[in-house]
């Protein structure tokens, strides 16, 4: 078999869209497939997908994408929403309820419980998280106790439970294998980071039975097989590891300090920091890089819960713009910095932690335009960023001087320019965008030995465009402080 003919099937299963994006050896984009899924939104600060909805647009993509193009794929990859957790029936394969999202703040009140009973220290150490809703253990044991007996029927070993990537590694095998990865247990608030299993303590406190839970393996790694009458033939499945890893993994970030940030549905913002487990002084998560040959390497992560969504408002509840293409073009006619738009739909994430706080927009007057606000929503994601490095600089006790992007948000040129100009740093935008499918290609390479280790990945990687700050270092602070007060406010006023 040619080196030119042996592609790679990534599956990118993400909070908006299921995606499969088949590349090259070399990470070039060979075809790819898209479909959008429902956000259902029950209750207030409920928010819920349909995993059979994500299941069958998972397997309609990668039909899709597979159709497009001619060679022999060697391996699939599925990265993932992360902290989205399913619970099926082990016989069926029938999910019992919807996935309750990461964005969902249903389990404040556990978590306010359990931070009551002075367990959050102990998780913070053990798991390298905060205690908050974003993680998979409240929802969990929230699906737990509101589903008519399902606790019985786990603690039975009839039931199994995982986030996506499980889900569908469960479906793809046809039931034989319920695993995850290593980045992906690192993110329930069940896994020991330090020891590198599920923890018999964590799962007493958020009363997860053990035997429901998936096996963790590396992120390049034995997964078994699809089974063939899905894609055509049985491939075997070599890497998978959660969305914002993998973007890491595929922005050719794998030397300590190096900081890339994804741009989607939210923000997402990893420093590697190699071998060493950092403890933020600024409620940063400790959560890893990958785990390949049995190795970890770590980070440090601030997560931003809305940045895509707030455009998403825009359009679909304001109808401002028709799509979201259209918002570069609005913010370069607006002529208006004042306006500060704090998009906490679900709560403000890293490094504020308040689940509780709701959007607000600050600096209004009757010559306010939808250009003005459009723009504002985009600086947002240019401030919270700002936040985040500002945080880290300190965490890691080093300088913090280029930032490499990805994600849909990141074609906005606008956007990337703000971004640069309020971070004081300088901005890479990926030549290839689909890092987070990228960078799970790269594991499968690295598992079907196509590439020798990740070093490699410093010859594949290119960047697009690069953004430098052209502000005033006085214009930058003016800036900040007024988010800083716009901040302030919101947290000010809670609805809870």
């Amino acid at each position: 078999m040619t080196k030119e003919k042996r592609l790679i099937l990534s599956i990118d299963q993400g909070t908006t869209s299921s995606r499969a994006i088949v590349f090259d050896v070399d990470g070039s984009v060979r075809s790819s497939a898209q479909k959008e899924i429902e956000q259902i939104y029950p209750k207030n600060g409920w928010v819920e997908h349909d995993p059979e909805e994500i299941w069958n647009t998972t397997i309609q993509v990668c039909q899709e994408a597979l159709a497009q193009c001619n060679g022999s794929v060697s391996g699939i990859g599925i990265t993932n929403q992360r902290e989205t957790i399913v619970l099926w029936d082990r016989k069926t394969g029938i999910p019992l309820a919807n996935a309750i999202v990461w964005q969902d703040r249903r389990t404040a009140q556990i978590c306010a419980q359990l931070r009551a009973q002075n367990f959050e220290d102990l998780i913070i150490e053990k798991t390298g998280l905060l205690l908050d809703p974003y993680f998979s253990a409240t929802k969990l044991c929230w699906l737990l106790d509101n589903i008519e007996g399902a606790r019985k029927r786990a603690e039975k070993g009839e039931l199994a439970a995982g986030t996506i990537d499980s889900f569908l590694l469960w479906r793809l095998t046809g039931g034989k294998l319920h695993a995850t990865d290593a980045t992906n247990a690192s993110r329930t608030s069940l896994f020991n980071i330090h020891k590198q299993k599920w923890d018999a303590d964590l799962m007493g406190i958020f009363r997860v039975p053990d035997i429901i839970l998936p096996e963790v393996k590396d992120s390049a790694d034995d997964y078994g097989y699809s089974i063939p009458k899905l894609l055509g033939k049985a491939i075997p499945i070599l890497g998978v590891a959660g969305d914002q890893h993998a973007a890491l993994i595929g922005q050719a970030c794998i030397n300590p300090g190096m900081v890339k940030s994804t741009y989607g549905t939210g923000g997402f913002v990893l420093v590697n920091t190699g071998t060493k487990i950092l403890r933020s002084k600024h409620r940063l998560l400790t959560t890893l890089s990958y785990r390949i040959g049995g190795n970890v390497q770590y980070a440090i992560e601030g997560s931003i819960f809305n940045t895509g969504t707030a455009v998403q408002w825009m359009r679909d509840n304001l109808q401002f713009i028709k799509s979201a293409d259209e918002t570069e073009a609005y913010a370069r006619n607006s002529v208006d910095d004042r306006i500060m738009f704090v998009p906490s739909f679900t709560g403000l994430g890293a490094p504020h932690w308040n689940p509780n706080a709701r959007g607000a927009i600050y600096g209004l007057t009757r010559d306010t335009t939808p250009a003005d606000m459009i723009r504002a929503a985009l600086e947002s994601v240019g401030y919270q960023s700002a936040d985040l490095l500002n945080a880290m600089r300190i965490d890691i006790a080093g300088a913090i001087k280029t930032l490499r992007v990805d994600g849909g948000m990141s074609k906005n040129d606008w956007m990337l320019q703000f971004l640069a100009n309020v971070t004081g740093v300088t901005v890479e935008r990926s030549k290839v965008m689909e890092t987070t499918g990228l960078g799970v290609a790269f594991l499968v390479s690295l598992q079907a030995g196509i590439i020798n280790s990740l070093e490699d990945l410093d010859k594949l990687w290119d960047n697009d465009k690069i953004f430098e700050p052209n502000i005033s270092t006085k214009k930058r602070q003016t800036l900040l402080e007024n988010w800083a007060l716009a901040i302030k406010s919101t947290e000010t006023f809670n609805v809870e």
